[in-house]
């Protein structure tokens, strides 16, 4: 088993490549964060509007639905003779 190495003894180039690959690695993955929360965001607006779209269509139908059904008892009504005495 090898004694631990001191730190004053270690070559002062290896100290930069250290450091410097440690700051590209802490920049890479800062980057690539930033990245995946745009897309999050980007995903959870496009949801929101899918959502709304929904609505908004579930809303038409359900209107056109009720108006429908006023206008067949409307048609119903008006359809049938009366006795007018």
């Amino acid at each position: 088993m090898y004694p631990p190495i001191q730190n004053n003894q270690v070559s002062l180039l290896i100290k930069l490549g250290h450091y410097s690959a440690l700051f590209l690695g802490m920049a890479d993955r800062a980057t690539c964060y930033s990245y995946l929360i745009s897309q999050a965001e980007e995903e959870k607006r496009i949801a929101v509007e899918e959502k709304k779209e929904e609505d908004e269509l579930k809303r038409i139908v359900r209107e056109v639905a009720e108006a429908q059904d006023d206008s067949i008892f409307v048609c119903l009504f008006f359809s049938f003779p009366y006795d007018k005495s």
